[in-house]
């Protein structure tokens, strides 16, 4: 493992949860965090503006409260994404929270920058990239981070093309830091297998959105249950972007999944408030090839503990 030493130990499961426009709160953060994986959301989920203040302090509170109410089960840290595009009007302003809160880890999008890589590492924060291919994974090196986040093809939302396995052999070629896979994962299993190819941790989305917890409709929980990775249509139409989205809700909103034309990625929008990227994100579902191993909706901790289980037996099938 070539985790850092602020993480070790401080894990039940070597998960993350990756951040998820609109779905990611402060309910599901703590939750995932209590249930000993890595919780995480984007900054901009917060709005207005001073909500963000608001939800670090609640998630410091909680996780403190449930840390001294259990000192043999600690909760995990917790992560923010911060979207680096120069469309974020309000990067810096939430940079400056993270500082403010001592954020444990910040995941960066859409850019890496060096000032927000030294800002976190002011206080001993730990930033992770996200990344969709070698060249980009160098380049988040160079800037400062401190991990990589390999998006590989079948992740949910923006994901890149590449196999996990091309990718992460790949970047273990030249970078022994924390790596994290994220791409189609969401059992235990898949958990083991992305250990197996080289990367730290797993990075899972989909499989969080079918909790009780998230922040999302329960007609799109459902979806998840229901559909499967032919169900999933790979476009940037609705970013600008490239991305994986649930066939059934770009049909829903009048569209053709199967004749989609290009958007134009200069006109791509990440800002503080776009109304468009807001109805995208809440009409046009994003989603992984994952899927079919989503049964039920439950609460966090239930799915949590059958990753656990199902980690836990693939090792023995293994050994």
């Amino acid at each position: 493992m070539a985790l850092p030493e602020s993480l070790r130990g401080k894990l039940s499961l070597p998960v993350v949860g990756a951040p998820l426009f609109i779905i990611s709160n402060p309910d599901l953060v703590i939750a995932q965090c209590k249930a000993g994986v890595i919780g995480s959301f984007p900054a901009l989920n917060a709005r207005p503006i001073e909500v963000l203040d608001e939800w670090l302090t609640r998630i410091a509170e909680e996780l403190d409260a449930h840390n001294q109410a259990n000192p043999d089960n600690p909760a995990a840290p917790y992560a923010v994404n911060q979207i680096v595009h120069n469309s974020n009007d309000r990067l810096m302003h939430d940079v400056e929270m993270c500082v403010k809160h001592k954020v444990p880890v910040v995941i960066t999008s859409l850019g890496a920058r060096p000032e927000v890589f030294e800002a976190i590492h002011s206080y001993g924060g730990l930033c992770f990239h996200d990344v969709i291919n070698n060249r980009f994974a160098h380049k988040a090196i160079e800037k400062g981070a401190d991990g990589l986040i390999c998006v590989a093809a079948g992740a949910g939302g923006h994901a890149g093309t590449l196999s996990p396995m091309a990718f992460v052999q790949e970047v273990r070629e030249w970078f022994d830091g924390p790596v994290l896979l994220s791409g189609a994962i969401s059992t235990g299993d898949g958990v083991l297998a992305a250990q197996a190819m080289g990367a730290d941790l797993a990075y899972l989305g989909s499989a969080f959105i079918a909790t009780d917890e998230a922040n999302a409709d329960p007609a799109y929980k459902q979806a998840l249950v229901d559909y499967a990775a032919s169900d999933i249509v790979y476009t940037n139409l609705f970013t600008g972007v490239h991305g994986n989205y649930l066939r059934p809700s770009i049909e829903a909103a009048g569209m053709d999944p199967d004749n989609l034309p290009e958007s134009d990625p200069s006109k791509m929008n990440f800002g503080s408030g776009g109304s468009n990227k807001s109805k995208a994100w809440k009409d046009i579902w994003g989603c992984g090839q994952g899927i079919n191993a989503i049964k039920t909706v439950a609460p966090v901790a239930g799915f949590v503990a059958q990753l656990r289980s199902e980690y836990d037996a693939a090792k023995q099938r293994i050994l």
